[in-house]
């Protein structure tokens, strides 16, 4: 797949020597490529992987138990960081 791709890129990147939207449509296509015809899992999509992100947001409940049980689990944290912290 990778190869027709890039045998398609330069196709057109030599036709935009007549055309300029054949350059367009050339970066079109390995953007896509790139964005959506690797798999998601083989490269991160995001920053570089060295550098801090923070924390992870997590995946929404897929019910109302389990957000109440997420939210539950919040709460009691934010009440053992306050006293941690000394805050009331």
């Amino acid at each position: 797949m990778g190869t027709v791709v890039l045998s398609g890129t330069a196709v057109l990147v030599v036709l935009g020597f007549g055309n300029h939207l054949y350059w367009l449509a050339a970066v079109a296509v390995l953007y896509l490529y790139a964005r959506h015809g690797r798999g998601s899992s083989s490269t991160p999509s995001g920053p570089a992987a060295g550098s801090p992100q923070g924390p992870t947001p997590t995946p929404a409940p897929t019910s109302y138990k389990a957000y109440r049980a997420r939210r539950d689990q919040q709460a009691k944290w934010e009440r053992r960081y306050a006293r941690e912290r000394g805050t009331p």
